[in-house]
Order: C-alpha cells, then sequence, then structure tokens
C-alpha cells in the first residue's frame, strides 16, 4: 500500500468517464459558454479498465463513477461489466444526475453496480430549473424510484445546500427520504471551480443544518464508518412518529476532513488529481498511449501519489478564520471537468 506525505493511502478513486451532462447545474458548470472535449481526447473503456486496475493494485478498494453526467456516456453498462471483473475492488459506484436513470437502473444493477448515488437539490420545480437552468424534475424523480425498484440499497440523495437557494428545503428533503427509504447526504457549498460566485455567507454550515433538523426530527450521532469517509452520519427520527432516515453531513468547509483523505480523481482525459481543489493534474493518458507497461503504469501512480500534500480544505479554513481569504486568488479545475 502506497502512502503520500502525509502518511494517507489511496483507497477511494472517483473517475470521471465524460466531461458532457445534460443539466447546467450554477455550482458545477457555471460559464454561458464551455469547450467540450473532443472524442478522441477521453480515455476509452479499455483505458479507463487498465488505469482503474493499476489504482486496485496500489490499494483502491472503492471506485465511484462520475462525471459531468455518466449516463450520457454510451454503453456505461458495459465498462461496470468490465470494472466488476477486476479482482480487489470491493465497491463500485455511480453518481448521476438522475435525468436518465429511469431507463438505466435494471441494466446497470444487472451490470454488477453496487450503488446509486443521486443529485438532487431540490423537490421544487422551479428551484429545479433555477439551479440547473433546464426542466427535469420529474424524470430525476422516475430515476430514483426505477433505482429503488431495481434493487439498489442504499440509494443516497446529494443534496447541496445553498443559502438563499435551497435551505429551505432542507426539512421536505428529509421527510422525502425518509417516506422512500433513501439515505441523505447534506453537502455544504463549497469553492469547487472558479465561476460559482462562492461566498462564505452562502454556506449554510453542518450545525445549522442539524440545528433546522431537529426542529422536527430527532438527531443521533452514528459518526463515521471509516475515517476516512466524507460524511459524518447521524440517524435522524421524526418526532411525531415514522421511519427514522440515515443521514450524512459532508461539511467540507467548516469542519474540513483533509487529515483522512484516501480519495484520487481522474478526469475524463485521463488527468490524475489528488484534491478535489487542484489547479491542474499530471496527464496519465499519454503513459496509457505510449505502450507502457503494467509495471511502468504502477510506478507512474505511485510518483504521483507518495508527493502528495494537499490539504486545501484545512488551509481554507484558516485562512477564513484570519479573514485572509479569497477563493479567487487559486485557480481550480471546474467540476464539470473533474467529477464529484
Amino acid at each position: 500500500m502506497i502512502r503520500d506525505r502525509l502518511e494517507r493511502p489511496v483507497r477511494d478513486l472517483r473517475l470521471s468517464v465524460t466531461d458532457r451532462c445534460d443539466l447546467r447545474c450554477s455550482y458545477c458548470m457555471p460559464h454561458a459558454t464551455y469547450e467540450w472535449l473532443r472524442r478522441e481526447e477521453i480515455l476509452s473503456f479499455e483505458e479507463i479498465v487498465r488505469l482503474t486496475a493499476s489504482f486496485v493494485r496500489l490499494g483502491v478498494e472503492k471506485v465511484r463513477l462520475t462525471g459531468g453526467e455518466p449516463l450520457v456516456r454510451s454503453d456505461i453498462e458495459r465498462l461496470v461489466a468490465k470494472l466488476r471483473e477486476l479482482d480487489g475492488l470491493r465497491e463500485l459506484a455511480l453518481t448521476t444526475n438522475a435525468t436518465r436513470l429511469a431507463s438505466k437502473a435494471t441494466t446497470l444493477r444487472d451490470a454488477g453496480l453496487d450503488r446509486i448515488n443521486v443529485s438532487l437539490d431540490t423537490l421544487d420545480a422551479e428551484t429545479f430549473r433555477r439551479i440547473t437552468r433546464r426542466d427535469g424534475l420529474d424524470s430525476v424523480l422516475a430515476g430514483l424510484d426505477a433505482a429503488r425498484e431495481a434493487g439498489f440499497r442504499p440509494i443516497k440523495v446529494n443534496m447541496v445546500v445553498e443559502r438563499g437557494v435551497n435551505d429551505h428545503e432542507i426539512l421536505p428533503m428529509l421527510d422525502y427520504c425518509g417516506e422512500r427509504g433513501f439515505a441523505l447526504r447534506f453537502i455544504e457549498f463549497m469553492d469547487v471551480g472558479n465561476a460559482n460566485a462562492w461566498r462564505e455567507e452562502k454556506v449554510v454550515g453542518a450545525r445549522e443544518i442539524l440545528e433546522t433538523a431537529r426542529t422536527r426530527y430527532a438527531v443521533e450521532s452514528t459518526g463515521r464508518d471509516e475515517a476516512s469517509d466524507t460524511a459524518t452520519r447521524f440517524r435522524l427520527t421524526p418526532l411525531d412518529g415514522g421511519a427514522s432516515v440515515d443521514v450524512g453531513i459532508i461539511a467540507s468547509v467548516t469542519q474540513p476532513f483533509c487529515t483522512h483523505c484516501s480519495r484520487v480523481r481522474v478526469t475524463a482525459e485521463g488527468r490524475v488529481v489528488t484534491c478535489l481543489f487542484s489547479s491542474t493534474g499530471t496527464d496519465l493518458k499519454a503513459v496509457l498511449r505510449s505502450g507502457a507497461t503494467d509495471d511502468e503504469l504502477d510506478d507512474a501512480l505511485r510518483a504521483i501519489w507518495r508527493v502528495r500534500d494537499d490539504r486545501y480544505s484545512e488551509e481554507r479554513l484558516a485562512e477564513i478564520r484570519d479573514e485572509t481569504y479569497d477563493p479567487k486568488r487559486r485557480a481550480k479545475i471546474e467540476m464539470i471537468r473533474l467529477g464529484g
């Protein structure tokens, strides 16, 4: 097992399979125009499988497919089936906006996908249109129901909470997930990318989210399953009775967890990125297409991870407390290309 300069192992791979998406969420793709990657720039399924196999040899146990929107990639279930064959891969998951999930859920399950995470920030059609700059809420909700019918457990709903946009929907989202048996992950609004107009005052922190929840739910802390987990978990039970909700809060801004971060990311064009807030990455596509052996590919990945010392969220919090933080001071890769 390899470790970085802060003694963190590599355990979790977030793998973007495309930068394309059928939504235009303001915190992910804020630009009015965007230059899409050309087909030849994107890793092929064979290259993705080979690169993933190398990561697994070095200690990765969990892989999550991301985008863009991964379900716009043709034959994505074929990639799932190929990845599922890798020895040593413990969990294969996918994060989706679910607009196309209703027609894909069963085939993805049959191909070997273990888990589904659905990005859903609102249950209101007008707010959905405001955030995503598209219609489609009904398709997302249908996709969630299809995933449940296909047998995915648990299904996690990811809600980015932004003050003045959807913070009034914390309780409705809890009710919705409780009624359907979905797990819910609240995510603090983060300064990913460069143009999402992030300001500290737009962040609804973990404590405030729990304070809102306590007006209708009893809150029991259940901690983290593993130190490297992004979410601190809670069991929320309605005060007036009913099913409890498995809730996690990803508090990257107010309670950063860099110390235990074991995640590595690969962009759709094959750049290895060691932090969600990175400015750049290391080109592995050139290595893959140069005729390198598996040993040479493994060595290239070892070299990247061993010099990693990222702790951006901890540094940001210190600067926020000192009133010296400026999100525009550091250019970052946009979420649409990096993946979640």
